[in-house]
């Protein structure tokens, strides 16, 4: 599920694990991503394609960073789809992709952090 070159180049970022840079970063997007899935869910139902486009382009890079590129290239989808067609209503199946990859990359996250591999 996460991108294994992904990991290995935050693990470059700190050889020793020292300052734990991994789990850091995953502690950030897993608090990050609570937050963006919350605002996504509100502009679906406020039918604010802009709010969508931003939530999905903060997703995007944050989620390649930590390895969640099936997540990150949804997000890509879900932005352009945003930005084209503006209504929010044709993006509720990308929405509800999303979300699932959200979900998906968080419980890899989690079981990552709980093998302490992180």
């Amino acid at each position: 599920m996460l991108d294994p070159a992904a990991l290995a180049r935050l693990r470059e970022l700190d050889p020793t694990g020292q300052a734990r840079l991994i789990e850091r970063v995953i502690d950030a997007y897993l608090g990050s991503a609570d937050r963006l899935a919350a605002q996504l869910r509100d502009a679906r139902e406020r039918g604010d394609a802009p709010g969508v486009r931003m939530v999905a382009h903060t997703l995007k890079s944050s989620s390649a960073s930590v390895g969640a590129l099936a997540l990150s290239q949804h997000c890509a989808y879900t932005e352009s789809l945003a930005r084209d067609r503006g209504m929010v209503d044709e993006l509720g199946p990308a929405i509800d992709a999303l979300l699932e990859h959200l979900s998906v990359a968080i419980r890899a996250l989690l079981a990552l952090k709980g093998t302490g591999a992180a």
